[in-house]
């Protein structure tokens, strides 16, 4: 059974509604992300991994103890990250400190609802460590140049396999859906934390590959004799239809284990989880709707890269 076997859709002449759907998305983003920092002081909510805090790491004398429970015992879902770490029965928890709170006021009161949770000797406090913010500055940092490296990559790579235009339309495409996904984290105050970077990278990822998949089809079709003589939009309109059964069934699929680990996975992967799916719709949609339009504007305005013949002499007439 092939689904959109026949597909004949005309993605490139609905680009001007794309493109406003597309800047509304992105200013709202933009707008969300001003409006923390003079609400927040800072663009995003970053976790404890970012700004620096608490970190005590627990080990239990009982059997049958996972992050679930430890969790529960801490607040349920407004407990603080929770780990586990070495052994089975040892756990790190990460904690954000107060204004005027200690570490060691922390690490009492944890100790106090594991008490209450598990009964008296049931757990040993093995360390418990300050976090400096310095730390969590070079996180940001690193976090950044992660993802500019990653765009940096991606321009090159694409230009030695396909060419520049393609490589500059992928790069559009990308920093949409990377815009986009942190507005989203920005709007709701997603807290982040280094799994919630991963799920981003994860996403450029993605997203990338959905965009080389119709690229790659895109320079099949302009291979063909006669193609670079047609127009940029049918072109460019077949090869996304040619794609169209691979992109939806592959982000159908991908999407259905994420709502199942979004439901069933726990608070632990929430967040991680959350960020996967938003970036999932939004890489899809920007691989036909920003990438391709993006692509078929270059062609128009610089060339679809065929080789102009030089006009042939005429003889002179008497």
């Amino acid at each position: 059974m092939r689904f959109f076997a026949d597909a004949n859709y005309r993605f490139i002449e609905r680009r001007r509604g794309a493109y406003i759907l597309s800047g509304i998305a992105v200013a709202v983003s933009l707008a969300a992300m001003i409006f923390n920092v003079f609400a927040l002081g800072s663009w995003q909510h970053y976790g404890v991994d970012f700004t620096g805090g608490s970190l005590v790491q627990v080990r239990f004398d009982i059997p049958e103890v996972d992050v679930g429970d430890v969790r529960s015992a801490l607040g349920g879902a407004q407990a603080p990250p929770i780990t586990r770490f070495g052994e089975e029965n040892e756990f790190v928890v990460r904690a954000s400190l107060a204004e005027g709170v200690s570490i060691n006021d922390v690490a009492a009161g944890i100790s106090t609802r594991l008490t209450q949770a598990f009964g008296e000797g049931s757990f040993e406090v093995v360390r418990t460590e300050l976090v400096g913010a310095k730390v969590g500055g070079e996180l940001q940092q690193k976090a950044a140049l992660a993802v500019l490296f990653s765009f940096v990559l991606t321009l090159v790579y694409i230009a030695i396999r396909f060419e520049l235009r393609f490589g500059v339309a992928a790069i559009v495409a990308t920093f949409h859906d990377m815009i986009v996904t942190l507005g989203f984290l920005a709007l709701f105050r997603v807290e982040i934390s280094l799994p919630t970077v991963a799920a981003i990278l994860t996403i450029l990822g993605y997203s990338l590959n959905d965009t080389i998949v119709v690229f790659d089809r895109v320079r099949e079709n302009l291979h063909k004799k006669g193609a670079r003589k047609r127009d940029p939009v049918d072109l460019i309109d077949e090869s996304i239809n040619q794609t169209l059964p691979r992109t939806i069934l592959t982000s159908a699929t991908t999407l259905l284990t994420l709502f199942s680990l979004l439901l069933l996975g726990g608070a632990v992967v929430r967040d991680f989880t959350i960020v996967l799916v938003l970036g999932i719709v939004v890489g899809t949609y920007s691989s036909i709707f920003v990438a391709s339009p993006v692509l078929m504007e270059i062609q128009k305005r610089f060339g679809n890269g065929e080789k102009k013949e030089k006009p042939k002499p005429q003889p002179a007439t008497v």
